[in-house]
């Protein structure tokens, strides 16, 4: 009796396992209605194939084995038989019918993104995203970047991976449960993609076009993809996360952006400190800078040229500003002027400036960042 509860607990524990296996090789059903129906529409069209393996196979493995010379069978001539040809026109193109029609009704409603209530312009950079709230209600009142916050110890193996391992980001694009949002898609330099899987959406984000997608996800969470689309190099350091928020929960939230952006605004006529500069200026650059220059600012020449003592930070304040500001065409170099206010470039520029030893003995104001963009 032993053995045999033995042997029923290992069986159970291999169909288990098998399950498991099978669940990571299928598609995810997913947490809205679009990706349950991509999912049921993967499903149907998987079993009308193995379907039609099981009796095109069975047919022709039956008639190997019944219809052998060996068992004194003679091929029949059946050329240019109207019946047969009829047949194999027909029967396929009634199958592909078949599987045509809820195929058809999934993609009408996955471009269905009339009816919203709120819109999200999605911006892909190399290698970031730009969320930007465009609805009428809403006022298009703030935009946020949200950038990969797995640490370089991670990537380089000194240290542990953690549990969300290059799908972990700073800012997460917030939006509320039970509400439909509607994503306008496109990027700033190369071809990228958003996507989702749990949204069961996915769309390439391409300069200089507006791709549209949309969800109501019913479930509050955090939900994680990634650009699916080969950008460059860093490619695999572009997450996608998501959070969903309770309706009310997401609205304070929103009215709290809301009044920083005010104060963010009012920070552009605002005379700061050296050291509010230097502290600000070091979060920029962590954020934005130091994946390429290092946090030391020695860089990694000549690809990345060092920040510790070069002529870029030595030279005049106003051709540095414009270098953050335009970048450097045809180089890893890039503009940063619409990436970030007046405020933050000001913070950057004098953090860069004064910084590892640095010692450029000016200091850089929003107003001075105005005055050379234009903003």
């Amino acid at each position: 009796m032993k053995h045999k509860i033995s042997f029923v607990g290992a069986l159970s524990g291999l169909l288990s396992a098998g399950l498991a296996h099978a669940d990571e090789l299928n598609m995810t059903p997913g947490v809205t209605a679009i990706s349950q129906s991509v999912y049921d529409l993967h499903m149907t069209i998987l079993w009308i194939c193995v379907v039609i393996g099981v009796v095109v196979f069975g047919v022709m493995f039956w008639s190997i084995i019944h219809h052998r010379r060996a068992a004194g069978h003679e091929a029949a001539q059946f050329h240019e038989s109207t019946k047969l040809e009829l047949a194999w026109t027909i029967v396929p193109t009634l199958i592909l019918v078949v599987m045509a029609v809820p195929a058809t009704q999934t993609l009408v409603a996955m471009y269905d993104t009339g009816g919203e209530d709120m819109v999200v312009e999605v911006r892909g950079y190399q290698w970031k995203w730009q969320y930007k709230y465009l609805d009428e209600d809403y006022n298009n009142a703030f935009s946020f970047f949200s950038n990969m916050s797995t640490t370089q110890d991670e990537i380089q193996g000194r240290s542990a991976k953690g549990e969300h391992y290059l799908l972990e980001v700073d800012n997460p694009l917030r939006i509320p449960a039970n509400r439909k949002v509607r994503f306008l898609i496109t990027a700033e330099d190369v071809i990228h993609a958003w996507w989702v899987p749990d949204f069961g959406i996915k769309r390439d984000a391409v300069p200089g076009m507006l791709n549209e997608l949309w969800t109501i996800v019913p479930e509050p969470g955090v939900y994680r993809g990634q650009c699916a689309e080969l950008c460059g190099k860093d490619h695999g350091f572009m997450p996608v996360v998501v959070e969903v928020m309770e309706e009310q929960a997401f609205d304070a939230w929103y009215a709290e952006e809301v009044a920083n952006e005010a104060i963010r605004k009012e920070a552009l006529s605002k005379t700061f400190t050296p050291e509010e500069l230097m502290a600000e200026g070091e979060q920029v650059y962590a954020t934005f800078c130091a994946s390429c220059h290092q946090a030391n600012g020695q860089g990694v020449p000549p690809v990345f040229p060092s920040l510790v003592g070069t002529e870029v930070v030595t030279g005049p304040r106003d051709d540095h500003i414009r270098l953050i500001i335009d970048g450097v065409p045809g180089s890893a170099m890039q503009a940063f002027g619409r990436q970030l206010d007046a405020a933050q470039i000001a913070a950057v520029t004098h953090y860069e400036r004064h910084a590892w030893g640095n010692n450029a003995g000016d200091i850089t104001q929003p107003k001075d960042v105005i005055e050379l963009s234009g903003q």
